[in-house]
């Protein structure tokens, strides 16, 4: 029998003091039973930083590797952001700049800084925007998920102050390219 993904709900209050958007986010999330609850939460996090109307978790990612983990579709239906969370290979990011203009890259976990070194200079030619999470900060995040949860989620410069009934944190979010 195949294992059922993990079902969570977050209640998230958005401010994102930069671009001035505010928002009350309700997302289901459906964890992939080989997904760690840190990718997870780096998906959550890449999908406030980029919060916008139109904005959804594909089913991209880990069980469908043609779609990102997070997209925005125009109103014509054409792919208007591509966002990838971990360590996409070079070719994955060469085909979502074919597809569209917006691509973004948010990587996050222990292999993070290596993935970086070797593809660096690969992607110095492309329009992907890159960006790392610590992993220690991905961990702190995760420590505080519940199944039902309200969060609260504030943007401000590279730092993000998250704010859970478990606790909080304050996270980095490192602008690679």
């Amino acid at each position: 029998m195949a294992l059922r993904p993990t079902i969570y709900k977050l209640q998230i209050a958005v401010s994102d003091l930069d671009r001035q958007y505010y928002d009350s986010l309700n997302l289901t999330l459906a964890q992939h039973p080989s997904e760690k609850i840190e990718r997870m939460m780096a998906r959550v996090l890449a999908y406030c930083l980029n919060a916008e109307e139109g904005l959804a978790f594909s089913k991209g990612g880990l069980s469908t590797p043609d779609e990102p983990d997070l997209w925005t579709h125009a109103l014509d239906g054409q792919l208007s952001r591509w966002i990838d969370v971990g360590e996409p290979a070079v070719d994955r990011l060469k085909k979502a700049c074919r597809l569209t203009s917006q691509v973004s890259v948010y990587s996050f976990n222990s292999k993070s800084d290596v993935w970086w070194a070797q593809s660096r200079e690969k992607l110095a030619s492309l329009p992907v925007s890159v960006n790392q999470f610590s992993w220690s900060d991905i961990q702190a995040v995760a420590a505080m998920v519940a199944r039902v949860m309200e969060m609260s989620v504030t943007i401000s410069g590279d730092s993000v102050h998250v704010a859970t009934d478990n606790g909080e944190c304050e996270l980095l979010v490192q602008k690679l390219q």
